[in-house]
C-alpha cells in the first residue's frame, strides 16, 4: 500500500539573482523585490490543493523537505517561517524530518542561518561550484571564493543538524589539479555532505548555444579517479552518482528519489510522483512560469501522468541503481505493484554480463554496472 513508501516535498522558488550559463533549472532573474507573500501564499494553496487531489496523501507523515531553486535565501526567514507552519497544519511531519533550503553564498548575510534554522530548517545546501574566482566569474556565479568559505563556517556554527556544499568539477579549461585543490578546499572546510558532480552541458542553456572547451574524457576520468580517493580518505562514502557524506550523513530527501519513494511537488515546475492506494504511480508538473502561476485565474498543475505499468520497470531501476546501496528485491513489487516475474529476463541477463550480482533478498550494481550503467539500465527499456 501507498502508505509504506515514505513521503517528500519538493518547494520549488523561482528566483535568482542572475542566471548562470550551464543552468537549465527552471530559474528566473529576479527583476525587483521578490513577490514572497503573495509566492508563500501561492504555494500553501498548490498544497492544499495536491492533498484533495490525491487524498490518499494526507494520512501519510512527510519524511523530509527539500527546498530548492533558484536561489531560495533570497526569501526572508520570516516567509521561511510561514512556509513551514503553513505546510505543518496541512500535513503531519515525521519525528525526525529532514527539511533542507538551497542557500548562495552570495545571499547569505550573517544571521541568516540561525534564523532559518529557527523557522525548522535543519539541513543547509550551499551552491559553491568552485573556489577559484575566475571559475566562479565564468560560471556567472555572484560570490567569490571567500564568501563560499565564510558560508561554509556559518554553517558549521548555525547548529544544524547537517550542511551540503555543491562543488563541480570538469569546468570550462579546467585542469587536474585545478579540479583537485578546489576538492581539497571542500574538504578542509569538513561538511557533513558533499555533493560533487561533474558539469554537463544541458539544451536551453547559454553553454549550450556557445559551449565552452571542457576537459577531454581521460582528463575527467583522471579527476573522478584522484578526486574519489581524496574523499575516501577524508572518511567520505560515495551512496549516490555524486553523493558523498561523512557516515550517518546522507541527504535523506534525495535518497527518498533514488529509492523511488513518493513526493510532491509544489512552486513553478516543480515535479512530484505519487503513488495511489492502487498502486497507480502518478507524475505531476507545475505550470513553470512565476507569472502563470501566481495567476489566481489558473490552475497551478500543468501535467498529470499516470506512468503505465510497462515503463515502472526503466523508472523504478533507473532510480535505484544510481545508489551504491544493494537494492532490496522486496522494494521492487512494494514501489511499483509488478511482480518481480515482469524483470526476470533483463535481470538475468545483466547477471550474465556481470553488470549485476544478486542474492535471494538483493541485487547489487557491480564495479563493471556502474561503468556501463546506461547497458544495464538499456534492459529494462520497453521497445
Amino acid at each position: 500500500m501507498a502508505v509504506h513508501i515514505p513521503l517528500s516535498l519538493y518547494v520549488h522558488i523561482p528566483w535568482c539573482v542572475q542566471k548562470c550559463p550551464y543552468c537549465d533549472f527552471n530559474s528566473h532573474t529576479l527583476k525587483g523585490e521578490v513577490p514572497e507573500r503573495y509566492y508563500i501564499d501561492a504555494l500553501l494553496d498548490d498544497l492544499r490543493k495536491d492533498l484533495n487531489r490525491f487524498k490518499g496523501v494526507s494520512g501519510r507523515e512527510l519524511h523530509s523537505i527539500f527546498i530548492g531553486g533558484g536561489t531560495p535565501s533570497l526569501m526572508s526567514p520570516e516567509e521561511i517561517t510561514r512556509l513551514l507552519q503553513g505546510i505543518e497544519a496541512q500535513i503531519p511531519f515525521d519525528d525526525d524530518i529532514e527539511i533542507t533550503m538551497e542557500a548562495n553564498p552570495g545571499t547569505v548575510e550573517a544571521d541568516k542561518f540561525v534564523a532559518y534554522r529557527k523557522a525548522g530548517v535543519n539541513r543547509i545546501s550551499i551552491g559553491v561550484q568552485s573556489f577559484d574566482n575566475q571559475k566562479l566569474a565564468r560560471l556567472g556565479r555572484i560570490h567569490g571564493a571567500d564568501e563560499a568559505k565564510r558560508a561554509a563556517n556559518l554553517a558549521h556554527e548555525a547548529g544544524l543538524n547537517s550542511f551540503n556544499l555543491d562543488l563541480m568539477h570538469g569546468l570550462p579549461d579546467q585542469t587536474l589539479e585545478g579540479a583537485l585543490d578546489d576538492l581539497k578546499q571542500a574538504i578542509a572546510l569538513n561538511p557533513p555532505h558533499l555533493s560533487w558532480y561533474q558539469l554537463t552541458i544541458e539544451p536551453n542553456t547559454q553553454y549550450y548555444s556557445k559551449p565552452p572547451t571542457l576537459p577531454d574524457d581521460d582528463d575527467l576520468w583522471d579527476i573522478f579517479e584522484q578526486g574519489h580517493k581524496l574523499l575516501s580518505d577524508a572518511g567520505y562514502v560515495q551512496y549516490e552518482t555524486s553523493g558523498y557524506s561523512k557516515p550517518g550523513f546522507q541527504c535523506r530527501h534525495n535518497l527518498n528519489y533514488w529509492r523511488f519513494g513518493d513526493y510532491l511537488g509544489i512552486g513553478c515546475g516543480a515535479h512530484g510522483k505519487v503513488t495511489l492506494d492502487n498502486n497507480t504511480v502518478q507524475r505531476t508538473v507545475k505550470v513553470k512560469h512565476p507569472r502563470g502561476y501566481l495567476d489566481p485565474e489558473k490552475d497551478y498543475l500543468s501535467e498529470l501522468h499516470i506512468v503505465e505499468a510497462d515503463e515502472l520497470p526503466f523508472e523504478f531501476f533507473m532510480n535505484r541503481f544510481r545508489l551504491v546501496e544493494s537494492c532490496p528485491k522486496a522494494d521492487y513489487p512494494a514501489r511499483t505493484g509488478l511482480s518481480l516475474d515482469t524483470v526476470e529476463t533483463p535481470l538475468r541477463h545483466a547477471i550474465k554480463e556481470g553488470l549485476l550480482t544478486d542474492t535471494n533478498t538483493h541485487w547489487q550494481v557491480t564495479e563493471k554496472g556502474r561503468l556501463f550503467l546506461n547497458d544495464l539500465l538499456a534492459g529494462f527499456i520497453n521497445e
